[in-house]
């Protein structure tokens, strides 16, 4: 069975195809199986569709196009992995293995042939070799061993930060940028302003086994950080990591780290820095005479080798520059909305996607939500902590009529009832700090005219008010005991009446003098 791939790794695949690579070289380059490839590029030729058009596909449509497993499987197959662990076991012998592996084939090697095949992988002496590295094929990137510093201008702490040093090896031409840390986020910015330094793109970007890079080292198939394969797709290249423990494969660009120290390092050691910036701008401006330098052999420096040889080969800059992606997961919760985490906020999602599990990618302006590779939502990003973004049409007819509710809208509602109506409720809505409570104390307020009726209701409001007493409670208990009918009492204090009748029996205070 062939390796498993997933959708990004299948754009890859196509891009180096396109770029004129073979399929041996592919798989050398992605740490794929080329068999592997082989049966992949098979499908992408039975297709109806050209590579350039299944590269605009998105990850669902291509998933379904070509299932995620190939169905490679040669019987003849040996795995030597196992082989080369056990050699220096006492008592290792391949005749042994051998056996072993003629028990489980159906149609084996003969022991000359398994033997031959071994050592096609396993050579006995490992030399080394001066690398020839093609125009525009790659660039090489990592991170100084050494530090450098900025001064915080309130405290006056020390900060170290990290140092990003790229480079193009056929030329040489080397970008050099400080950043807070090695973290993905300072890693892939890096990484697009020394593409756009260059002004291209090459085929691929060889980097360290970093974990801002790698999710899973492996000396023959590393799992690269998925935000860095996006940002590859996004410059249509790809992510080529070194092998662990080799320095060999990436010796350039542990060189021009030592000739950053020299260049750029030493003629910094007496200067002082406040801001990343500043740092930033002295680095840029060192590295004109860096890449102005000749080499003593070619007769020419790193700049001229770029402009007149390599820039040509490097691929066009996308339009727009890459923004960052994060990603996480989150249930639809019952109320149809996912939980993003980095903002403490909350984003609504079509509600019948209630219960099921999400994938959120977010940017630093866009929120966007997936469901099995389809994109269900698309909000701009809020970053007020705690806030709840909706959007209307994702809620059901019983959601939608809730996320009406404003003062406005019950102030309508309560119009159609009376002026006293539209003043308790007023006054119940301003009245609390949290309005959705107000909302229900009024709505609550409202409700009471079918019981009751409006003139009644906007009676008992009338009351509340002059008792400045208005609250759904105090309403609702005026209409219950019917104190709203009661009027003597009220309609005497408002016409300046006392409330004990005239009579020519009744004595006044003269008549006891």
């Amino acid at each position: 069975m062939a390796n498993t791939l997933d959708p990004m790794d299948l754009k890859q695949i196509i891009s180096l195809h396109l770029d004129g690579f073979s399929n041996r070289k592919i798989g050398a380059t992605l740490g794929i199986s080329r068999n592997t490839v082989n049966t992949y590029i098979r499908f992408f030729k039975a297709s109806d569709y050209s590579p350039k058009e299944l590269l605009t596909f998105d990850n669902a449509t291509l998933e379904k196009l070509f299932p995620s497993h190939t169905t490679i499987n040669n019987p003849r197959f040996e795995d030597f992995e196992g082989v080369n662990k056990a050699r220096n076991h006492p008592g290792f012998t391949f005749l042994y293995h051998y056996q072993e592996y003629v028990a489980q084939a159906k149609d084996p090697y003969g022991y000359t042939q398994f033997m031959e095949h071994y050592r096609r992988k396993y050579a006995k002496v490992k030399g080394s070799m001066k690398l020839e590295h093609e125009p525009g094929n790659e660039m090489f990137i990592d991170y100084a061993g050494k530090k450098l510093h900025i001064i915080d201008k309130q405290t006056g702490e020390v900060i170290p930060v990290e140092v990003f040093v790229a480079i193009l090896p056929n030329s040489q031409y080397t970008y050099v940028e400080a950043c807070k840390s090695q973290k993905r986020e300072d890693l892939i910015t890096c990484c697009g302003n020394a593409l756009h330094f260059y002004g291209g793109v090459p085929k691929a970007i060889v980097s360290d086994n970093l974990k801002s890079a790698v999710t899973r080292a492996s000396r023959y198939e590393a799992d690269i950080n998925r935000s860095f394969k996006d940002f590859a797709r996004h410059y249509n290249c790809v992510i080529n990591p070194a092998r662990g423990y080799s320095p060999q494969d990436k010796a350039l660009v542990e060189n021009a780290v030592n000739l950053a120290y020299q260049r750029i390092y030493y003629p910094l050691r007496e200067m002082s820095f406040f801001s990343l910036e500043d740092l930033n701008r002295e680095i840029k401006r060192l590295l004109v005479p860096y890449n102005n330098l000749l080499f003593q052999r070619k007769e020419a420096s790193r700049r001229e080798l770029f402009q007149s040889v390599e820039r040509e080969y490097l691929k066009p800059l996308p339009e727009m520059a890459y923004e960052l992606k994060g990603y996480r997961r989150a249930k639809v919760q019952k109320m149809g909305y996912v939980y993003f985490s980095p903002d403490k906020s909350y984003y609504s999602v079509p509600y019948r996607y209630i219960g099921k599990e999400t994938t959120i990618h977010y940017t630093g302006t866009v929120v966007e939500v997936y469901y099995y590779h389809q994109r269900i939502a698309l909000h701009p990003r809020n970053p007020s902590k705690g806030s709840y973004n909706t959007n209307k049409e994702h809620l059901s007819s019983t959601h939608k009529y809730y996320s009406d509710w404003s003062p406005e809208f019950f102030k309508k509602k309560a119009a159609v009832h009376g002026e006293y109506v539209v003043g308790c409720v007023e006054k119940i809505i301003t009245k609390v700090d949290y309005p959705e409570i107000g909302y229900k104390r009024a709505m609550g307020v409202i409700q009471l005219h079918k019981s009751y009726g409006s003139q009644r209701l906007d009676n008992a409001c009338k009351r509340a008010l002059q008792a400045d007493a208005a609250s759904y409670l105090h309403i609702k208990n005026i209409l219950k005991n019917n104190l709203d009918k009661s009027s003597l009492f009220y309609q005497d204090l408002e016409e300046d009446k006392p409330h004990i009748p005239e009579h020519d029996n009744i004595r006044g205070a003269s008549a006891y003098q």
